[in-house]
């Protein structure tokens, strides 16, 4: 989406090959029987690819309306107007919260307010700045190795025989897409790089 709708961030030929190579790093993973089950008529199949897309035009959109603020004041915005959003609806459904938790619950909802939202719009944001929409959106790709990696780790998942061979495709669309690593391969070959 970077691509086709912001001109300062062209789609290259680079660029659609590391793309390319991630999505199948993920479809290896994801095995094929996975892949046999995708079903146009599945709400819920078409709900997560209507995230995707929209997860893309989203990095478009903040780039270009929200490129001129600083990191932190978006991510503050994100936060509050999701907050507000949802408020009324986890009131309509859930009823008012109950605020008597258990010290393990409220240090869970810390974490994850700071840590993993908080913290994550933050970053969003700055990489935003710095590195592009198309480039911040390359992490979407780490994301099932390292979920496969710490269900390994922490809760003694097994890793299966696909696992290996679409992470290294996953890193190799990274690699083509970033094009450092080539540019430290040529210049170390004697060549001066591009």
């Amino acid at each position: 989406m970077a691509g086709l709708l912001l001109a300062d961030e062209p789609l290259t030929a680079r660029k659609i090959a590391g793309a390319g190579l991630g999505v199948l790093g993920v479809a290896v993973i994801m095995g094929r029987d996975a892949l046999m089950t995708l079903d146009p008529r599945s709400l819920s199949q078409l709900a997560v690819i209507g995230a995707a897309l929209s997860y893309s035009l989203a990095s478009v959109w903040a780039k270009r309306m929200l490129s001129g603020q600083p990191p932190i004041m978006n991510a503050l915005g994100m936060l509050v107007g999701s907050t507000v959003l949802m408020l009324p609806v986890v009131v309509a459904v859930d009823g008012p919260p109950a605020l008597a938790l258990q010290t393990t619950t409220l240090g869970a909802l810390v974490a994850l307010s700071v840590m993993s939202t908080a913290l994550a719009y933050l970053l969003y944001f700055a990489i935003l700045a710095r590195a592009g929409a198309a480039n911040l959106l390359l992490v979407t790709l780490l994301i099932p190795p390292f979920a496969i990696g710490l269900g390994a780790a922490f809760l003694g998942e097994r890793l299966g025989a696909e696992v290996w061979p679409g992470a290294l495709c996953i890193a190799l669309g990274l690699a083509v897409t970033d094009g450092r690593p080539l540019r430290w391969l040529t210049a170390m070959g004697g060549r001066a790089p591009q």
